[in-house]
């Protein structure tokens, strides 16, 4: 990532960013914001003349470049920051990433009202948009590789920043997790990746189940869409235990490594990027390690149910009838729709063994989800009114996107079926909310403590946008980590 420092003066001045904000008066120029920190004689001043000639309305994330041959600094890049707020600065962090991408060092000085919030937006903006995958070492390295903000006090902002680098670290990791190819990454292999970034931790407590174990446990749901292929299926169980904590969280994540759709396959179109079907597993075990990072008095228990839905003489079939953890069996006419078998069995386990005090569901589950809400927007899905804002305020804060969608009672006949306790996938449209429907018959006495997001959609863009880079967004992680620094 890119190195970060919060410095009372410059001590290097290449490239100077100079915030900008829109005009109070509609008929007025946007002008340049007075800096906390005095930047060198000529920079305000060139700065206040070039922002009107350049017609800049101060939006955030606007930019322009003047190069100043011979003197110091050598460039100075105005910021458009909009109204100052966290949001603002977020993307005039991402765009001042992508417009400096070519420089090696950039100062950028806040205006002395800037408020910690909006440093953490800023780190966040810059570390988040400055991502890049590569499987390889191959290709050149990029150019910046340093940022000095400039601030009054930098003890007053370094709080909000290293909590910044940490949420930024942990959706890189989830970005890693699900941009890696399956070719590379399988159910034993995201297991692993878990352990290694545990490491010795001992406030960290980790186990993974193999086939044996989830057999011996009654997790059919698991097993059924994991036998189709040669990679044994996992369930990963990650626990932050700290001491003293007076809240239980379980957060259940989709962990489908690639999703061919087994017997009913997919077409090769929407085949093709299934490597993103285990964003939900990647998100919430990236948001657990990050509570840990940053201490939150929080006990959060993280499940992530393993598998590739293959296609093969062992794969499940449409008609077969699934046993789930705890004994509840479900019809599925669609091999495709197998997100919500094992999400299922993690939730059934979420119940009956951890008595958690709210639980919560991440999972990249339905294509209906794009269609209702487009391809920035989550389906959020709870009975419980104060549950549902207060996540839908978290997400809104984190800078993503969800909106509530309902949980209709006349929806819930379609879910019997002749052959076993529940149908899993009724025809019946609405695909998103009855993949909810079904997953809320597993919820037991934690009904009214539950909330499912369906995040197929965002968990992945086709293009740089603000913040997000193009493939995986590590949709989740910044949501769940501001919602559970509000419980602690």
């Amino acid at each position: 990532m890119l190195a970060i420092r919060l410095l009372a003066e410059p001590d290097r001045l290449d490239t100077v960013a100079q915030p900008v904000r829109p005009a109070e008066a509609d008929d007025a120029p946007a002008a340049p914001v007075p800096t906390a920190v005095a930047l060198p004689d000529g920079v305000a001043e060139e700065a206040a003349a070039l922002a009107p000639a350049a017609r800049l309305t101060g939006r955030a994330g606007e930019t322009r470049m003047q190069l100043r041959p011979g003197r110091t600094p050598g460039r100075l890049l105005l910021l458009g920051v909009g109204a100052g707020d966290e949001a603002g600065w977020r993307v005039a962090g991402a765009a001042l990433a992508r417009a400096a991408k070519d420089e090696t060092h950039v100062t950028v000085a806040l205006p002395a009202e800037a408020s910690p919030a909006a440093a953490r937006g800023l780190v966040e903006g810059l570390l988040l948009a400055s991502y890049r995958f590569r499987l390889t070492d191959a290709g050149d390295a990029p150019a910046l590789t340093g940022v000095d903000v400039l601030v009054a006090d930098p003890a007053g902002y370094t709080s909000a920043v290293e909590v910044a680098r940490t949420t930024a670290r942990m959706t890189r990791l989830a970005r890693d997790l699900t941009n890696t190819p399956s070719s590379v990454k399988n159910p034993e292999w995201f297991a692993g990746q878990v352990a290694a970034a545990v490491g010795d931790r001992p406030d960290l407590h980790l186990r993974v189940r193999g086939p044996q174990e989830l057999a011996a446990e009654g997790f059919g749901g698991v097993l059924a869409v994991g036998n189709g292929s040669a990679n044994g299926p996992r369930l990963v169980e990650l626990d932050w235990r700290p001491a003293g904590a007076r809240t239980h969280v379980v957060l259940v994540g989709k962990g489908i490594t690639f999703d061919t759709g087994g017997i009913s396959v997919k077409p090769v179109p929407a085949m093709k990027l299934m490597r993103k079907d285990m964003a939900g597993a990647a998100a919430v075990v990236a948001a657990t390690l990050g509570a840990a990072a940053l201490r939150l008095p929080v006990r959060v228990t993280t499940l992530a149910p393993l598998a590739e839905n293959m296609l093969s003489g062992s794969a499940f079939r449409p008609g077969d009838v699934v046993r789930h953890h705890g004994g509840v069996t479900s019809e599925t006419t669609n091999s495709d729709a197998e997100g919500r078998l094992v999400l299922a069995d993690a939730i059934s386990y979420a119940v009956q063994q951890l008595a958690p005090d709210l639980l919560v569901d991440l999972a990249t589950l339905t294509g209906a989800n794009a269609v209702a809400l487009g391809k920035r927007t989550a389906a959020l899905y709870s009975e419980n009114d104060r549950l549902a804002a207060e996540v839908l305020a978290a997400v809104d804060a984190a800078g993503e996107a969800a909106w509530r969608m309902p949980l209709p009672a006349d929806y819930v006949e379609h879910l019997g079926s002749e052959l076993a306790d529940l149908h899993s996938s009724p025809d019946r449209g609405a695909g998103s909310v009855m993949a909810a429907l079904f997953l809320r018959e597993f919820t037991g006495d934690l009904r009214d403590r539950w909330l499912h997001i369906d995040m197929s959609a965002p968990s992945w863009a086709e293009g740089d946008d603000a913040e997000l880079t193009r493939g995986a967004t590590g949709w989740g992680v910044r949501s769940m980590l501001r919602w559970l620094a509000t419980l602690a």
